[in-house]
């Protein structure tokens, strides 16, 4: 073995990672920074300037996610017919900004559904493309430090984007849509980082492209849609972050400060993306995501009993935990198991899924929280939760 190749044998994963996944992460850094300055105010912003009710906010949110998810499956589709990924994800992540000033405009939750609509497409475009992207620039050894540094560096953006709306709100005495306006100069610097700094890398040659139909989807081996089935479960545990916004509002934190919930989960999630990722490169990743779900149960209890908000502060950092061993990991999952001319369908169906079920969960969370109050909605989650970790035990068995 020469000498260059033993050294970059043994430099560590993240010194390892090509320039584009440090680009495509601060793509996503930017972007992140602009939707959380709404997103972390819109709960608050719906029921308090709009009237709208709890139950109609977890509407708006699923339906959100779940817009999303049907445009993954779309523009994975697409991605893998082209052959062509960094095309539509600037697409996707120009829809994104253009969606920022009708918030700003929104005199109706009706309206705040259309903008809400129009950014969750945007995001749908481009998420499949980018995370193919991401499993094509790098090794099998390299996926989970690839996605775990990508995460991070999104995350980062959820809790500066969320800290900047908070600093915002007192600074412009609760100006919700002027802060909305403003967020659309982060939006608009994602974009160009993306068109200047990220070059899309080769792909593998096929015989052909997959077909308009979905019988390609029939290829994909049966590991792939035990992640799928574990990965639904998982998002039906977790419903929309909006209702721990709302279950510290109700504990008596201030209008101007619940941006805050948004910063201690995304600090957690973004601190521990990158080592457990890097670490599911080398232990069990079955292993690693039946603790995540182990997690996410304690969070639910701790959410459900919370007294006052230093409670809730745990709970939620927890939350971030469990984001940080999961997400990434999942997307890991999901590269090793699809096959290169199917990498970004494989990511739009899962997505797909989990979209379906975030709608669910997160109608169901808002109508429990109406009914019965948060307690409820917490301990469905937990619920969910011990459902997901039996299947993560029975996948690690396997």
């Amino acid at each position: 073995m020469s000498q260059e190749t033993t050294s970059a044998a043994t430099r560590s994963p993240l010194a390892r990672l090509p320039r584009g996944i440090w680009a495509l992460g601060f793509v996503s850094l930017f972007m992140d920074i602009s939707s959380e300055m709404i997103h972390g105010l819109l709960p608050v912003f719906l029921t308090s300037v709009l009237g709208a009710s709890t139950e109609l906010v977890g509407l708006i949110e699923g339906i959100g996610e779940a817009t999303a998810s049907i445009s993954k499956l779309f523009s994975g589709w697409l991605s893998d017919r082209l052959g062509k990924r960094k095309l539509l994800a600037v697409a996707g992540y120009g829809l994104a900004a253009l969606s920022k000033p009708l918030f700003a405009l929104a005199l109706s939750p009706s309206f705040v559904l259309a903008a809400r609509f129009a950014d969750r497409v945007g995001k749908g475009i481009r998420g499949a493309p980018r995370d193919a992207m991401v499993g094509d620039m790098v090794p099998v050894g390299l996926r989970g430090a690839a996605y775990g540094l990508r995460q991070a560096l999104d995350t980062v953006g959820a809790f500066a984007g969320p800290l900047m709306a908070v600093a915002l709100m007192a600074g412009l005495h609760d100006n919700f849509r002027l802060i909305f306006w403003l967020s659309l100069i982060p939006a608009m610097v994602s974009v160009l980082v993306l068109v200047v700094a990220v070059r899309e890398p080769p792909h593998e040659e096929v015989a052909e492209r997959p077909a308009l139909k979905l019988s390609a989807v029939k290829t994909l081996g049966r590991a792939y849609w035990i992640v799928v089935a574990v990965g639904a479960v998982l998002t039906l545990a977790r419903f929309s972050e909006a209702f721990l916004i709302l279950r510290a509002q109700g504990l008596g934190l201030p209008l101007a400060l619940t941006p805050l919930v948004l910063v201690v989960m995304n600090i957690v999630y973004s601190l521990s993306a990158y080592p457990l990722g890097a670490l599911s490169d080398r232990v069990s990743r079955p292993l690693l995501l039946g603790v995540g779900f182990a997690i996410l149960i304690v969070s639910d209890i701790v959410l459900a009993v919370a007294p006052n908000l230093w409670v809730v502060a745990a709970g939620v950092a927890l939350w971030g935990l469990h984001m940080g061993m999961t997400q990434g990991l999942l997307a890991a999952l999901i590269a090793d198991e699809a096959p290169a001319n199917l990498r970004a369908t494989s990511f739009g169906v899962f997505n797909f899924v989990s979209g379906v079920a975030l709608l669910l969960a997160s109608v169901i969370a808002g109508a429990l929280w109406d009914m019965t109050g948060p307690y409820a909605t917490f301990l469905a989650g937990a619920a969910f939760s011990a459902v997901g970790l039996v299947g993560s035990a029975l996948v690690l068995r396997r």
